[in-house]
């Protein structure tokens, strides 16, 4: 019994050194992309004449932009979060599941880009363009979490004491998400508002769903 529990002990080790720098990477990345988000946030120009007044009202003016930066914010988060849910399911790395991680974090890295032209377009002609583009980021990123599951899938890369129930939740989970972040870049030929009202929401969606697991 001693040998055995000590066998699993170094297997469960071996296991953790396999994925560490493959996480310890990702997780740098993430942070970057939320701090570069917090440096899109632009102190509006009011002259130097300009009043109280005047500076609540461009700060109101500018209410798309928080809205996009704090959706942006969280939504990175959760991601983090979910990266975080999935890898502790992962064994061990292969040269699939390392592509497959990198164009997610390259995508990733793309979302200040999007948020701030979110920002810059909210108010003008070019709004619902740019909200397609915000849109069309978070398909990708959907996209780059489904082919990491399947890289984990197919080279059954799973940890062997890996959860089945949670791996059952990621299963259903993950089938909402392309299809959805799809009808909110669609959303944006409606009104951007459509768009960012979306991704709001499932981010909210993504929260409930990695607490769970």
């Amino acid at each position: 019994m001693l040998e055995t529990h000590a066998e699993h002990f170094e297997t469960t080790k071996a296991e953790e050194k396999d994925t560490a720098r493959l996480e310890a990477f990702s997780d740098g990345v993430f942070a970057v992309a939320i701090t570069l988000l917090a440096l899109d946030l632009k102190v509006p120009p009011v002259g130097s004449t300009g009043t109280a007044r005047d500076l609540v009202e461009a700060l109101l003016r500018q209410w798309p932009g928080y809205l996009a930066f704090v959706t942006s914010f969280l939504t990175v988060l959760i991601m983090w979060l979910n990266h975080h849910v999935l890898f502790k399911l992962v064994g061990r790395t292969s040269t699939q599941l390392m592509f497959a991680n990198g164009f997610l974090l390259l995508m990733t890295t793309a979302v200040p880009f999007t948020t701030e032209l979110v920002s810059a377009y909210a108010s003008r002609p070019g709004a619902r363009v740019a909200a397609g583009v915000y849109g069309g980021a978070f398909v990708l990123i959907s996209i780059g979490y489904l082919w990491i599951w399947e890289a984990v899938k197919r080279g059954r890369l799973f940890r062997r004491d890996a959860s089945e129930r949670t791996i059952e939740r990621i299963n259903r989970s993950y089938r909402y998400g392309t299809p959805m972040y799809l009808l909110a870049t669609l959303g944006a030929f409606l009104s951007a508002h459509v768009t960012l009202g979306i991704c709001t929401a499932l981010w909210l969606f993504w929260a409930f769903t990695a607490t769970e697991c």
